[in-house]
């Protein structure tokens, strides 16, 4: 098994956030500068998704985890305008995917 290189995120390590709509498309991107000279730059549906999950922990009252994988959806699965590829909620338990992530997160 490989180990995987964990790398947590602090507001320290970030320089510069742009939101922006490139020239020629329709959907929203961001820019994360990092304090490192990585520019990072995520799609509308990656950023998308990354507010569903957490939009749903961190509002709610009592879920303490939500994991969405990458899915292809076919046109008829996904509403006009969607990307193909989406991050959708996985089957997982809450509870697998807390013991999974704490696992990571203590590393």
């Amino acid at each position: 098994m490989t180990q995987d290189k964990v790398r947590v995120m602090k507001t320290s390590d970030v320089v510069r956030v742009v939101a922006f709509v490139p020239q020629g498309h329709r959907h929203t991107r961001i820019l994360v500068e990092l304090g490192s000279g990585e520019k990072l730059i995520f799609q509308q549906a990656t950023v998308d998704g990354i507010i569903r999950a957490y939009v749903s922990v961190a509002l709610h009252p009592s879920r303490k985890a939500c994991e969405l994988t990458l899915k292809h959806l076919s046109t008829k699965e996904r509403k006009e305008g969607f990307a193909k590829w989406q991050l959708v909620e996985s089957d997982r338990s809450e509870d697998e995917v807390m013991e999974e992530v704490m696992k990571i997160y203590s590393e």
